[in-house]
């Protein structure tokens, strides 16, 4: 049932022009930066010779397109989460999926798992653009996978969240707002904090993701992605749950 959902999900999504229009505007913008870090690659090849240990074509170009990908995410996961549940109710049909004889987790992991495999359409675009600079040089494939890693895990998060604040309302626009401010507070505690080993810091999405960027795996970061994942999972399933419960 789960993958039902999510293939129903799937398919809405890419009914609508939503999905098209981010994912272009996605591409659009990776590909300008991936141009200019090309461009700034190339203008000091001549100097990085001279390094005894350089940096290569993956920390100079790639590492900055998967952390812009994550930036542009961030933005764009609020428009798409926010009609996950809220659409639903304010369609009404919402009431038609708690009626039926299926759990409420099983709704839950449906629209996420959907979410998530649009995520990784994107994400796979993101790495078929970076996979082309082998036509001219070599990559570090540890290092774009680990960035790879940590741009799922982080598109994971911002789809639970979403999912959860949009259980909480009757209205996608409201869902969307509550998402995108959490997701940029969340961002600004990174850049509010100074000392990197504040409590805000530790709360920071993107500081998490930072050690992936550079190729470093943390297993204190991925139970981090995991705990946050599976925290607002459970709140949108026990709101469900609830709302079953009161009729």
């Amino acid at each position: 049932m789960i993958f039902t959902i999510a293939f129903k999900e799937l398919k809405a999504l890419f009914a609508s022009s939503l999905a098209w229009t981010l994912l272009a505007l996605v591409q659009l913008v990776l590909g300008w930066v991936f141009m200019g870090r090309l461009d700034a690659f190339l203008e000091v090849q001549s100097q990085l010779v001279q390094i005894a240990n350089p940096p290569g074509v993956t920390e100079i170009i790639v590492a900055p397109i998967f952390a812009m990908a994550a930036a542009v995410l961030l933005m764009a996961t609020p428009l798409l989460t926010m009609r996950l549940i809220a659409e639903e109710r304010r369609n009404h049909t919402m009431t038609l999926l708690t009626s039926a004889p299926i759990s409420m987790t099983d709704i839950v992991l449906g629209k996420f798992l959907g979410l998530m495999i649009f995520f990784c359409g994107v994400i796979f675009l993101v790495m078929v653009l970076s996979l082309s600079l082998l036509m001219g040089g070599t990559l570090d494939i540890g290092l774009l996978l680990s960035n790879a890693v940590g741009l799922l895990l982080i598109c994971a998060c911002f789809a639970a969240l979403g999912l959860y604040i949009s259980s909480l309302t009757a209205q996608p626009a409201v869902a969307a707002a509550g998402t995108l401010g959490i997701l940029l507070g969340l961002w600004v505690m990174d850049i509010a904090a100074d000392d990197g080993g504040s409590i805000m810091r530790t709360l920071s999405l993107l500081k998490h993701y930072e050690s992936f960027n550079r190729g470093l795996i943390d297993t204190f970061d991925l139970a981090y992605f995991s705990l946050f994942i599976l925290t607002f999972l459970v709140l949108a399933i026990r709101r469900l749950d609830g709302e079953r419960l009161r009729g």
